[in-house]
């Protein structure tokens, strides 16, 4: 590439020097792109993109202070043209659903950061969403799963916080009777054997988070 050509200017965010650096490095050596800026959490990675308008960000999910999917939401709310990559270590189905609605042009496990971050960079600049393949598998695997309402998710997330189907529905200001017939529909949509089995899974799949 010349010289003459302009560079795919790039921000990294995690809360890992060690995967920041990770990043640097591969970029670093590449002709068509450079790295302006880091952050260690969402809010510092808003900072981030306001001062430099990165053309792709690159940005972990899981981080203190402001988690990677609510920067992403913030940064397109004020910038709706940016082109955000999404990094990280799960492959939770709900997770990906959740970014690529919000916007996301791809969304990369860290395992593969070295074989895929360079062409997923390339393709977000041209404009076209790439999925790691791993997640690909985990969001067509559960494609036909009937998804829980938002009622059964509040349950769901109680569940997990340790309480009772009483304490449930007391929080929740409704009938315990109601509180059981969402437990008897969480458990057939997830495909569980019990209370405990279904927030295994929900945690597994990014349906909720402790």
């Amino acid at each position: 590439m010349s010289t003459g050509t302009a560079r795919i200017r790039i921000l990294a965010v995690d809360d890992h020097p060690i995967v920041r650096e990770g990043i640097a490095a591969l970029i670093a050596i590449q002709p068509d792109m450079i790295l302006v800026g880091e952050a260690s959490d969402g809010r510092e990675a808003i900072q981030q993109f306001r001062t430099h308008r990165p053309d792709v960000t690159v940005m972990d999910l899981q981080m203190p202070e402001m988690n990677g999917l609510d920067a992403l939401i913030a940064i397109r709310n004020e910038f709706p043209d940016a082109k955000i990559i999404m990094l990280t270590t799960y492959k939770s189905d709900a997770q990906i659903v959740r970014a690529l609605k919000a916007g996301a042009q791809g969304y990369l496990l860290k395992n593969a950061l070295h074989r895929e971050l360079l062409d997923t960079i390339r393709a977000a600049y041209a404009g076209r969403k790439t999925i790691s393949p791993e997640a690909s598998l985990e969001i067509v695997e559960h494609a036909t799963d009937d998804a829980l309402t938002p009622s059964e998710v509040s349950v769901l997330r109680l569940i997990a916080a340790g309480l009772a189907n009483k304490e449930i529905a007391d929080q929740l200001s409704t009938t315990e009777e109601s509180v059981k017939s969402r437990v008897r529909s969480i458990l057939s949509k997830l495909g569980a054997r019990d209370r405990t089995h279904a927030t295994t899974i929900a945690l597994k799949r990014g349906i909720i988070e402790l």
